[in-house]
C-alpha cells in the first residue's frame, strides 16, 4: 500500500465553509465557521439536520459578525464548540448535550485573554482551530498564521486558571510554515491537520499552498511524523473513521472560504508503517 490514499467520499448540500467534524454512530456532526448551526448528517440515509445553537441561528454570517466556530470535540456526553478568538465576538464556547439536547453558551473572553498573556500573543494573533479534552485538561491548538507565527498547544484546567503553552514547529512550503487547523486524540497520539496559506493575517484568507497530516506524541509533543496530503486543499476538520492493525482512516472536511452551501467529505487512509519512510519532519 502507498503511504496514504486520499479520496472524495461524498458531498453534502446545505453546509458551507466546514471547519470541524465528529463521526459518531454513522452520522457526521459538522460545524461551519460562518454559521451558527450544528449540523448532523446521517451517512446512510443521506439526511441533513440543522441544530440551532441560538434563537436566531443563521448561515453565511458576514465575516465581521460571525462566531467563527473552528473547533468541535466531545467530552463525555457533550459536544463542545469553540470560537477561534481571532476577534472579540469570536470568544464563545457552546456545549450541546447529546441526550437532553440542551445547549449552553459561555463567554471565554477572560480565559482567551489569559491564553494571549501566557503565550505573549497579541489580540489579533490568537486563532484557535482545534480542541480536545484529556486527563481533566483542555488542549487548545493555536494556528500560528498571524504575523507572530506562533503554532502551539495551550493546556489548561477546566477553570482556565493553570495555563501552559507549548510551541510546535511544523513543515514549510515555499518557506511558509504550516499551521494547525484541527487535532484529535487517538490512544497515545495527537493526530493533526495543518495548512499552508500565503497570509500573515488570522482574519484575511490567503492563497492555499497545501495541507499536511501529522501526529504528536501525547507525553512529549514531539512531532512523530508529517505527510503532505494535498497541494490545493485547505483541510480544516479531522475525525477518526476506522482504526485497524494495518491502517488508520480519517474523515476530513474542507473550508473553501466561499458562501456556497456545499461541503466535500474526504477519506484519508494512512498505512501505519508509512511514517518510517517520512522525510517531511521539520528539522530541529
Amino acid at each position: 500500500m502507498e503511504k496514504f490514499t486520499l479520496k472524495l467520499l461524498f458531498q453534502i448540500n446545505g453546509i458551507g465553509s466546514a471547519s470541524g467534524l465528529i463521526y459518531k454512530d454513522d452520522s457526521l456532526f459538522i460545524i461551519s465557521d460562518n454559521s451558527s448551526f450544528l449540523y448532523k448528517y446521517n451517512i446512510q440515509e443521506k439526511e441533513l439536520h440543522k441544530i440551532k445553537l441560538f434563537e436566531n441561528s443563521q448561515e453565511n454570517i458576514p465575516k465581521k459578525d460571525k462566531f467563527d466556530f473552528e473547533s468541535i470535540t466531545q467530552k463525555g456526553n457533550e459536544f463542545y464548540l469553540f470560537g477561534s478568538g481571532s476577534t472579540p465576538n469570536r470568544n464563545k464556547r457552546i456545549s450541546y448535550n447529546l441526550t437532553s439536547k440542551a445547549i449552553e453558551e459561555k463567554d471565554l473572553s477572560p480565559i482567551y485573554l489569559k491564553l494571549k498573556q501566557t503565550a505573549s500573543i497579541s489580540d489579533d494573533n490568537l486563532n484557535l482551530e482545534g480542541a480536545l479534552f484529556h486527563n481533566e485538561k483542555w488542549y487548545l491548538f493555536q494556528r500560528g498564521n498571524g504575523a507572530q507565527s506562533k503554532n502551539g498547544i495551550f493546556i489548561l484546567d477546566k477553570e482556565g486558571n493553570d495555563i501552559h503553552f507549548y510551541p510546535i514547529p511544523l513543515p514549510k512550503i515555499q518557506n511558509i510554515e504550516a499551521t494547525f487547523t484541527d487535532a484529535i486524540l487517538v490512544k497515545d497520539k495527537i493526530y493533526f491537520l495543518a495548512a499552508v496559506e500565503n497570509t500573515t493575517s488570522t482574519y484575511d484568507d490567503g492563497e492555499v499552498l497545501g495541507s499536511f497530516i501529522g501526529a504528536l506524541a501525547l507525553d512529549t509533543f514531539e512531532v512523530v511524523f508529517t505527510q503532505k496530503i494535498s497541494e490545493t486543499h485547505k483541510f480544516e476538520g479531522l475525525t477518526l473513521y476506522m482504526n485497524s492493525k494495518e491502517n488508520i482512516e480519517f474523515l476530513l472536511c474542507e473550508d473553501k472560504d466561499t458562501e456556497i452551501l456545499e461541503t466535500a467529505i474526504y477519506k484519508l487512509t494512512l498505512d501505519k508503517n508509512f511514517k518510517k519512510l517520512n522525510d517531511d519532519r521539520p528539522q530541529k
